[in-house]
């Protein structure tokens, strides 16, 4: 993984909008409808090569595939894992603190229910067989389409997300929550080293921890989580591994927020050379202040947030030069890359959070604010 050591480098989450006829074939696939899956995987190629070769235009130093195969950062696990079937009587998982949908009810009853239509959402899930990894054709497929879209490009390096560990719906086969995080841990410990093992950073996507602050209904806690979390990124070094958490991917009053004070301690102890948190969302803008406290292992790397995933207005590349180089005298230059809170469209819609030309201007801003903040921090 690449430091900032000539300047500050950029970079962001991953997920990116996708284009309206991918979206429609993606529709079809998950509601279980007949498609051409020869021409989703040409779509499905064109579109990262095309996403890759604009996040390379605005400045963006360590791209991603914009995640353009998947359906979302966690439901696109239903076509990599065996054991897990649609669960009849399961509800979709709830992507609102209950905190929040009880403290805002008439904001979120009109913003989830204009959502809804224009989501592309799996159904429920329920375990009822041992986990098994049996993605290894759809990963490969998008590891050659990154590296194939990369490979005509000046950029620095590329890095793939992947869903960390999790419990993906209802267990009816496991004796318990934690033989069922741990049978999925040891799955996708397939995933991460192909990725790894095929030239790419490995960003590793886990809001689930933070979710763990307002829920946790097999009573697991996030110590468990973690020490499963460095199972799976056992043997793997952690040079090559990103980390990333943050609070949702809507936009909300976000009061309930987990503080990053609390939350740091667990950061620290993952298995990763760099952490990726909010740090734009108004509600986390003043948490460089942690690391007045916390000191970073030399080993480590911040990715903190420059720009929202979740409002359409374009940060100033001022203040956010202002805001790396804080960060940079806190912790060191070389250790601070410039990245986004979240990613663009976490789970496919036709109407993202943040208009997709927004986007853009936003990874325009970033650049240039990370060119701002390399003038102060190496050459003044």
């Amino acid at each position: 993984m690449k430091r900032s050591e000539e300047r500050i480098l950029t970079t962001h989450v991953g997920s990116l909008a996708r284009p309206h006829p991918l979206l429609e074939m993606m529709r079809q696939k998950v509601g279980g409808q007949p498609y051409d899956e020869g021409e989703f995987a040409r779509q499905a190629r064109e579109a990262v090569a095309e996403v890759v070769r604009k996040q390379a235009e605005c400045g963006i130093d360590i791209v991603s595939d914009g995640e353009q195969s998947k359906a979302g950062f966690f439901a696109y696990v239903r076509d990599r894992l065996g054991g897990l079937e649609v669960d009849a009587i399961g509800a979709p998982d709830r992507a609102i603190p209950e905190g929040e949908l009880e403290q805002f009810p008439e904001y979120y009853q009109q913003y989830l229910g204009g959502k809804a239509e224009t989501m592309i959402r799996y159904p429920p899930l329920i375990c009822t067989a041992p986990i098994t990894y049996t993605g290894r054709a759809i990963l490969q497929q998008d590891i050659e389409n990154l590296k194939s879209a990369v490979a005509a490009l000046g950029v620095e390096e590329a890095f793939m997300p992947s869903m960390a560990p999790r419990l993906i719906g209802r267990n009816a086969y496991y004796a318990s929550g934690a033989d069922f995080l741990e049978a999925v841990a040891k799955a996708m410990h397939e995933e991460y080293v192909a990725i790894v093992d095929a030239g790419l950073i490995l960003q590793i996507d886990d809001p689930w921890l933070t979710a763990l602050y307002h829920s946790d209904p097999y009573e697991l806690g996030p110590d468990l989580h973690i020490d499963l979390l460095n199972l799976a990124l056992e043997g793997i070094p952690p040079e090559k591994v990103r980390y990333h958490t943050c609070y949702g991917i809507n936009e909300g009053p976000r009061i309930h927020d987990m503080p990053l004070r609390d939350l740091l301690p667990m950061l620290l102890r993952i298995r990763a050379g760099a952490i990726s948190f909010e740090a734009a969302n108004p509600r986390h803008l003043h948490e460089w202040h942690v690391w007045e406290e916390f000191s970073l292992p030399e080993d480590k790397v911040l990715i903190p947030g420059m720009i929202s995933h979740a409002y359409n207005i374009v940060e100033h590349p001022e203040l956010i030069a202002d805001m790396l180089v804080t960060y940079a005298r806190l912790v060191g230059r070389e250790r601070v890359i410039a990245g986004a809170d979240c990613g663009f469209s976490s789970s496919a819609t036709f109407v993202p959070e943040v208009d997709a030309k927004v986007v853009w201007a936003k990874f325009q801003a970033l650049s240039e604010g990370a060119r701002l903040a390399s003038d102060r921090l190496w050459r003044t």
